[in-house]
C-alpha cells in the first residue's frame, strides 16, 4: 500500500486543493492530508476549524483523511509511513519554492519523493489569501470552495 501526504496550512481548503486531492486519490491507496498546525500565515481559521473544513470537502473520498501536524513535514511524512509527499503547482513562482523547499526536505529524509501535479487551468490563479480578502470584502466566491467553507468564511468576516 503507498501512502501518500498532503501538506499544507488550508487556510481554508480551497477547490484547488480539492483538484490536487481528487487526482492523488486516484495514484495513491491512501492520502493524508496534513494541516499544519503552526505557520507564519494569518490564519483566519483555527486549526481545528481547518480539520473539520477539510475533513467535510473530502468526505466523499473514501482514500483521504485529514489530520493535524507540526513541526518537519518530513517527520509527519515519516510518522505516516508515506514515502511521497503530493504538493500542487500553479504558476513560475510557486515552481521555484516548491524547487528549494523540494531540496531541504530531500536533505532532510533521502527515501521521501515528491510528487508535483499541475494545478488545473480553472484554478491556476486560486490561491487561499487571494480567496480571504476576496471573501472579506464581500466577493462571490461560490466557485472557488465548497458551499460549507463559503459558509464559514462568511461567518467569519461577518461584522
Amino acid at each position: 500500500m503507498t501512502i501518500a501526504v498532503y501538506p499544507g496550512t488550508f487556510d481554508p481548503i480551497t477547490n484547488g486543493h480539492l483538484d490536487i486531492v481528487k487526482r492523488a486519490a486516484l495514484l495513491f491507496d491512501r492520502i493524508i492530508m496534513g494541516v499544519y498546525e503552526k505557520s507564519n500565515k494569518h490564519l483566519v481559521f483555527t486549526t481545528e476549524e481547518r480539520v473539520e473544513l477539510a475533513r467535510l470537502a473530502v468526505a466523499d473520498i473514501p482514500n483521504v483523511e485529514v489530520k493535524s501536524f507540526s513541526g518537519l513535514t518530513v517527520d509527519f511524512a515519516r510518522g505516516e509511513e508515506a514515502p511521497v509527499m503530493v504538493r500542487g503547482l500553479r504558476m513560475n513562482a510557486d515552481f521555484e519554492k516548491e524547487f528549494e523547499m523540494a531540496l531541504m526536505n530531500r536533505k532532510l529524509a533521502p527515501d521521501l519523493d515528491l510528487l508535483c501535479l499541475m494545478a488545473s487551468q480553472e484554478y491556476q490563479f486560486l490561491s487561499s489569501s487571494l480567496l480571504k480578502e476576496v471573501a472579506r470584502l464581500n466577493g462571490n466566491i461560490s466557485d472557488l470552495v465548497p458551499e460549507h467553507v463559503a459558509e464559514a468564511l462568511r461567518k467569519k468576516f461577518t461584522v
